[in-house]
């Protein structure tokens, strides 16, 4: 009962954060371009607290699974009084309007890319290096005399200065013999490999064929200066994006089964397991789940900001504004297409729950 109120926390904590700065990349831009704004809620439904500043009513709201920030003149039904033409989100160019809505996703990108140098710079991260962690006994590398804590600094007479290095040059043999370069205890020692193909899973669960020799690496905890946590974090955060479009498409075209997909159980269980693993996870897995919040907020889909970037879009192509009646019905398909989303998302946690009591 202790653990799943820490994860509760965590997780409402960590959702809150992310919330907040999305929602304050809409509220910041719109105040830079001169819209006013009347709310800036953190959660939707009944609000359970309240205040007011200038014109702007700050709220905590009951559900905080979201959040919203309602602007002068953002419903296009909306009757604008003439002392507030100029402050209305409807009345500001067409790349004031993009940017408004962009500045959402965007802040968590961004919010994404501090939490990761920060992680970087003051705990660290773990690195696979290029020495030999484990050999697995009858593999290509065993019968080559290879050991755990050997250092391997060239393959082929290329230097190898990460792990990524030496991977693809197994993964490119294509099953040739490979003279790597040992070092061992102060020695130079050489060995030649033959690289064999082995299934195994990928970060996506599939079962993928490759050439192999038998060899994990040793990881170590990699701290960097300002500059390089600054450099790191913004490849980490690239990389993450990718990795979320890509994990989305496979579930599409059902090359990755969409029972992988969490909701926010799954969501308040890992920020517990993080948390409880040390500040440094915790906020790494922010990181992640930023990522996340960010680029699919991205996507075309009507009801989010990318839904509203490709009426933009639209907009600029036709040279005027969608239609009203056609944005109404996207929304409404956009808001379906999203319940159903959220239920089979619940629907899967619930099931990794009664697959876990079951198994004991």
């Amino acid at each position: 009962m202790e653990n799943l109120l820490y994860s509760i926390i965590a997780a409402v904590i960590g959702l809150g954060v992310l919330i907040v700065f999305h929602e304050f990349g809409h509220f910041l831009f719109a105040k830079l371009f001169g819209v006013g704004v009347l709310t800036f809620s953190v959660g939707f439904g009944p609000k359970i607290w309240v205040k007011k500043k200038g014109e702007t009513e700050y709220a905590l709201s009951a559900f905080p699974l979201g959040g919203y920030v309602k602007m002068v003149g953002e419903d296009p039904d909306e009757e604008v009084k003439a002392v507030d033409i100029e402050r209305s989100f409807a009345h500001k160019s067409l790349l004031q309007r993009a940017l408004i809505v962009a500045a959402g996703p965007g802040f968590n990108l961004l919010l994404a890319v501090c939490l990761l140098m920060l992680v970087f710079l003051f705990y660290g991260v773990p690195v696979l290096s290029n020495t030999i962690g484990a050999v697995e006994e009858t593999s290509p590398a065993a019968q080559a005399g290879m050991q755990k804590g050997d250092r391997i600094v060239e393959v082929n007479g290329q230097s190898i200065r990460e792990w990524e290095d030496l991977s693809s040059a197994i993964k490119e043999s294509g099953g040739q013999p490979l003279t790597l370069r040992l070092q061992r205890e102060g020695q130079e020692l050489t060995a030649i490999v033959e690289p064999r193909k082995k299934e195994v899973k990928n970060i996506f669960g599939e079962l993928k064929e490759d050439w192999m020799i038998g060899i994990g690496s040793q990881v170590s905890i990699e701290k960097g200066s300002p500059g390089l946590a600054i450099v790191r974090a913004f490849v980490q955060t690239y990389e993450y994006s990718k990795l979320t479009l890509v994990g989305l498409y496979k579930m599409v075209i059902r090359e990755v089964s969409p029972r992988n997909l969490g909701g926010p159980i799954l969501i308040a269980q890992m920020a517990g397991q993080q948390a409880q693993e040390g500040m440094g996870s915790f906020l790494a897995f922010l990181a992640v789940l930023s990522v996340n919040l960010g680029v699919l907020n991205l996507l075309p889909v009507p009801v989010l900001d990318g839904g509203h970037l490709f009426f933009f879009a639209v907009e600029a192509i036709i040279r005027r504004p969608v239609s009203l009646k056609y944005r109404e019905k996207a929304q409404q398909v956009g808001i379906f297409l999203l319940l159903l989303l959220m239920i089979f998302a619940f629907a899967n946690d619930i099931f990794r729950l009664f697959e876990k009591q079951v198994g004991g």
